[in-house]
């Protein structure tokens, strides 16, 4: 696929470029950053060249992944970095980052639901999941202001420096959104558990 740029009344969301391997390392510098994504850790120049030259426009090119710069304006600053990954031919996981000054300003939950719409309309995503580990408030509160639904704990379902971590999963579906979804869905009638 084609990378795409998407716009927002704020923000403008577009592949990363090579230009922007050094805002991308100084903002993976934060540990917060390091301590709840699975950027490396200690995360060096070579992470960040090998981001924006090959990761980038390989997940693009293969039509498996599509990370979002997120930015005030298509020339203004860094403030988020998003990622779509296809989990199955119908299902994505989203996984985002914001830069640490940028935070509490509501771009993150302004960036997730612009790219949630477009993989619902243009990707014919019928389902968007959302994990995180355990603890990590932050992410959690974006997700369900963007409308994931939260789901439950995954036991040891994050795999990271040879430990696995228990994970928080939620779920977007079209119909969360008031969008048409691409299957029919037929919910379970009561608790199955």
């Amino acid at each position: 696929m084609k990378p795409i740029t998407l716009t927002t009344d704020r923000l403008a969301l577009g592949p990363f470029t090579p230009a922007a391997e050094d805002e991308v390392y100084a903002a993976a510098q934060d540990p917060d950053v390091q301590r709840w994504t699975m950027v490396p850790s200690p995360y060096e120049r070579a992470h960040a060249h090998h981001f924006v030259n090959e990761v980038v426009p390989t997940g693009w090119r293969e039509d498996t992944a599509y990370s979002f710069a997120v930015r005030i304006a298509p020339d203004g600053p860094l403030v988020a970095a998003l990622g779509l990954h296809r989990r199955d031919p119908d299902v994505f996981e989203i996984g985002y980052w914001a830069v640490r000054e940028h935070r509490g300003r509501g771009f993150m939950t302004e960036a997730v639901t612009a790219v949630a719409r477009w993989a619902f309309t243009e990707l014919g995503a019928v389902r968007l999941e959302w994990r995180a580990e355990v603890g990590n408030a932050g992410s959690r509160a974006v997700a369900q202001k963007a409308g994931f639904r939260m789901e439950g704990l995954l036991r040891a379902a994050l795999r990271r420096n040879d430990t696995t971590r228990d994970c928080w999963i939620g779920s977007l579906l079209p119909s969360d959104l008031g969008l048409t979804p691409a299957l029919a869905h037929l919910p379970a009638v009561g608790d199955p558990a």
